[in-house]
């Protein structure tokens, strides 16, 4: 069931709306993790300006994003290659045990 919602960003209400309970709870955490980098940054660089932290904070985050999917990638390539050998492995023996 939608629930309405409001998170804060960098100080800054977003009124949302999560599908369900699972949602929610992902978006509350994003959220978390978007504004402890964001506090992180200003606390090296108190001067600075809440977009330019932001931004850092969005670079870093699709920086993980692409590394990982990259990483999710290299393995499913591996899995698949595993597969088609083991396949490979079990027709040869069910071809000898006739």
């Amino acid at each position: 069931m939608a629930q309405d919602i409001t998170i804060k960003l960098a100080g800054k209400p977003y009124p949302l709306t999560a599908d369900n309970p699972e949602q929610e709870q992902l978006i509350r955490r994003s959220a978390d993790e978007i504004n402890r980098r964001i506090a992180d940054y200003q606390s090296k660089n108190p001067e600075g300006y809440i977009v330019d932290f932001m931004s850092f904070a969005a670079l870093n985050l699709c920086m993980s994003l692409i590394s990982l999917s990259e990483h999710m990638n290299a393995r499913n390539a591996e899995e698949m290659m595993l597969v088609k050998e083991l396949d490979g492995y079990l027709k040869n023996i069910d071809k000898n045990s006739r």
